[in-house]
């Protein structure tokens, strides 16, 4: 099977993620068609990238891992995403979803995004597997009223910019419908 680097765009509600979790396990049952039962381990990891903060959100979270089941594995990385991918070579597909959580994750940590955005483009460009990434496309509304939420738009348009660049396919999802960017 050969590495893809798919980056999946949209807005919030969009289908984005339903359509990017089909699209990762098309892509699954061709490398276990490839792989002819081969034990290269023929599960998906799913990378998810919210934090359970509250109530609400560790329901949702629940019921989306529930949702998922077979064939996925899903590992929690809300700031160490690089680390995370580093080690999922096993996997023959990897879904992170979404890339938008982990910069506003690593902007509450003061975490530099000067240093994280290249260094999950390299290991991105690394990695052997087929690597599905989904984030919200928050740069088509109005301009943000606070400095804060202007900074964190520019930012994601900044690491889609830098991933679309690498990306071997770049897909706009919207009513749940995949466009097909690149």
């Amino acid at each position: 099977m050969n590495k893809r680097i798919v980056l999946v765009l949209g807005g919030a509600r969009s289908g984005k993620t339903s359509w990017a979790l089909k699209e990762a396990e098309r892509r699954l049952m061709q490398a276990r068609d490839e792989a002819f039962a081969c034990s290269a381990g023929q599960h998906a990891l799913y990378v998810a990238t919210a934090q359970a903060l509250d109530a609400e959100m560790q329901e949702r979270i629940q019921r989306h891992k529930e949702e998922r089941g077979e064939p996925w594995h899903t590992l929690e990385a809300p700031i160490h995403l690089t680390d995370t991918l580093k080690s999922s070579g096993a996997y023959p597909v990897v879904l992170v979803d979404c890339l938008t959580m982990w910069v506003s994750n690593l902007m509450a940590c003061e975490i530099p995004l000067e240093q994280a955005f290249p260094e999950l483009c390299t290991v991105l460009r690394q990695m052997s597997n087929q690597t599905i990434l989904v984030s919200n496309e928050v740069g088509l509304g109005i301009v943000p009223d606070n400095p804060l939420a202007r900074r964190f738009r520019d930012a994601a348009g900044r690491l889609h910019q830098e991933i679309a660049a690498i990306a071997h396919e770049v897909f706009f999802v919207a009513a749940g419908i995949a466009m097909r960017m690149k």
